[in-house]
């Protein structure tokens, strides 16, 4: 079972979850926009190394900490790693009364029927196994809807929805993230369809099972809201997409009971050359501003 106090963090804390997940096709983008160019490692261990550093200054920073960052998501490499000597899971948890979720996905098969599934993920079970004995609370996972295609949007929920019930098996909960690209062209009827399909799946749980949902801010506000309101959601929360933070946050605001789980909008003034306390202003600026939209609507 999931535990029980992070669980009511979940439901019902004010704030808003870190997704700091970047995995390999990802972080050199984000590398660089942190002011690491590609010449500036020569591996992918480095390339990780690095990584973890930027991540590591993030989570220690004093601004980071669960009074609004009521979670966080870690890609494994993270999870497996430390942050001031103590495993990683364990120090946002303990420190910080951040709680932790694990990226288990390994990326995007081909694009068909206007959508991304993910790849197949033989690995799973060894890796829930190992993420419940370093205290994680639940899981995300990530498939992408580029056209408002009713046969590949109904692909991509039906398979979220399969590993979602295999990771509840191991007593976690999962965050089950179709996202819709900001760039289709038929975005709002995709997010329609999608809002049909989940909650069909969500009335076929079995009673008190309990997911999450990360979703693209949508294009008509509060279209989310019969999930939100579902009993067998805990949570929905919001990616940025693509969007900037402000207008992320902008959007976000207009979404009644939604929070976010930014990823590159919660990085983006972040620099590598910036002293501590620059860094920690800037990020503190950041949080502030990420949880005003999740917590403060219009």
């Amino acid at each position: 079972m999931a535990d029980a106090e992070m669980m009511s963090q979940m439901t019902g804390k004010a704030g808003f979850i870190a997704a700091l997940d970047q995995s390999g096709g990802s972080t050199p983008g984000a590398l660089r926009l942190y002011g690491i160019a590609d010449s500036d490692y020569g591996s992918e261990e480095e390339m990780f190394r690095l990584m973890h550093e930027m991540r590591v200054r993030i989570m220690t920073a004093p601004a980071f900490s669960g009074d609004k960052v009521i979670g966080a998501i870690l890609f494994e490499k993270t999870m497996d790693g430390e942050a001031r000597g103590k495993a990683v899971p364990s120090f946002l948890w303990e420190e910080r009364g951040v709680v932790p979720f694990l990226k288990v996905d390994k990326g995007l098969a081909a694009e068909e029927n206007g959508v991304q599934v993910m790849k197949p993920m033989p690995d799973l079970d060894a890796l829930l196994e190992r993420a419940v004995k370093k205290g994680i609370f639940g899981t995300k996972m990530r498939s992408v809807i580029a056209d408002a295609d009713r046969a590949g949007i109904a692909a991509v929920v039906k398979q979220q929805f399969a590993i979602g019930r295999q990771i509840l098996g191991y007593g976690l909960v999962p965050i089950i993230e179709p996202e819709v690209s900001i760039k289709s062209p038929t975005k709002q009827e995709a997010e329609a369809i999608l809002l049909d399909e989940i909650s069909r799946e969500l009335d076929a749980l079995p009673s008190g099972e309990r997911v999450m949902i990360k979703l693209t801010i949508p294009t008509v506000a509060d279209i989310y809201k019969p999930l939100i309101d579902h009993k067998s959601v805990a949570r929905v929360v919001a990616l940025s997409g693509g969007y900037s933070r402000a207008d992320a946050c902008a959007k976000l605001s207009r979404n009644h009971g939604m929070i976010a789980s930014f990823s590159r909008a919660l990085t983006e003034d972040l620099r590598v050359t910036m002293s501590d306390a620059e860094f920690d202003s800037s990020l503190a600026r950041t949080i502030d501003q990420i949880y005003t939209a999740s917590a403060t609507k219009i």
